[in-house]
């Protein structure tokens, strides 16, 4: 098999891969899950996307969620809370893969259809956002909630809703998190048609025929043009944004909205708002790490820690690492 080929031994777990006619259709398969995606998630995604980009056989990609409640969630925030709160740096790694399927998708080289058969939340809005055309059912839902589970929504949205929606309705979106139904997204630009629900894949069925009877080449350069604005905002960010997510997963607000959100309860988002407005730490959970054991010597101890961590001695006479400094003179 050539190199360039597409290939016949793909084999998914969190994905379904489905090819008919000209129509590549990428099924994001966690329902249960609200078609939230992990690391392994977009690893699939990415491979299926790029072997429809082989695929002289496709001239279309649908993007899509299992079952008729979700499109995509964004991210599984269970799985945050559980892996890169613990080890922020996995979550630079894990921004590759989710780079990886975006770019994937935004370079595949045939036009791309988000079936918006659900909510779109979070990153699942910017995956929608990543392809070309929205067809939404009339329940479809959409929603940024970076700011209120502790991270920024830069892996698309604060780049491209501005091009898409317009400025104030971007900052609206990202800002305050609420809803946006159906017929708003339309009205806003952010879908291209919405339909009831029965008729959703008659109606994806119908712009990929209209997508399919164009020539492909021409298709492709005219996507790549049509690209611009997007290339250039996610090159000029992404990066950024990758490290600066990825250093930000060790502080404390992440923390508590990952584990709020995995918890079930409601972030306590204005107390970590009233610790710097009294004075306290507002970036790490127990406070800078300013404290010495006067006992066996720990240094960088959480500043409102009783007791060390290391050897259990109290620290009501702990000093600060220069005062140590200064008695070891």
């Amino acid at each position: 098999m050539s190199e360039v080929s597409p290939r016949d031994d793909l084999s998914f777990e969190d994905i379904r891969y489905e090819k008919a006619g000209w129509v590549a259709t990428v099924t994001i398969a966690r329902p249960d899950s609200y078609n939230a995606y992990t690391t392994r998630t977009l690893r699939e995604l990415k491979e299926a996307f790029e072997d429809a980009s082989r695929d002289d056989g496709v001239a279309v990609v649908v993007l899509t969620g299992a079952g008729n409640e979700a499109f995509c969630t964004g991210g599984d925030v269970k799985e945050y809370a559980r892996d890169y709160t613990q080890r922020p740096r996995d979550y630079w790694k894990y921004m590759g893969y989710f780079a990886g399927a975006i770019e994937a998708l935004k370079n595949v080289g045939k036009p791309t259809i988000a079936r918006v058969n659900g909510m779109a939340v979070g990153g699942g809005n910017e995956f929608n956002c990543a392809c070309d055309l929205a067809v939404a059912a009339d329940h479809a839902r959409f929603r940024q909630v970076g700011v209120q589970v502790g991270s920024v929504a830069a892996g698309g949205a604060t780049q491209w809703l501005p091009l898409v929606i317009g400025d104030r309705r971007a900052r609206q979106m990202l800002m305050t998190c609420e809803w946006v139904d159906a017929k708003t997204a339309l009205d806003w630009g952010l879908v291209n048609e919405v339909v009831p629900a029965a008729e959703l894949d008659a109606a994806v069925a119908k712009l990929a025929a209209k997508l399919t009877d164009t020539f492909p080449e021409c298709m492709r350069y005219t996507k790549q043009q049509a690209n611009f604005w997007k290339d250039l905002s996610w090159s000029m960010t992404i990066g950024h944004a990758r490290d600066w997510l990825a250093l930000h997963f060790n502080s404390l607000e992440p923390y508590e909205g990952m584990t709020a959100f995995a918890e079930k309860r409601r972030a306590d988002r204005v107390g970590i708002r009233e610790r710097a407005r009294s004075g306290g730490s507002s970036e790490t959970l127990w406070g800078p790490y300013a404290k010495v054991c006067p006992s066996c010597g720990a240094k960088g101890l959480p500043e409102t820690f009783a007791f060390c961590g290391k050897c259990g001695a109290s620290l009501a006479a702990a000093v600060t690492p220069e005062e140590a400094g200064a008695l070891a003179r």
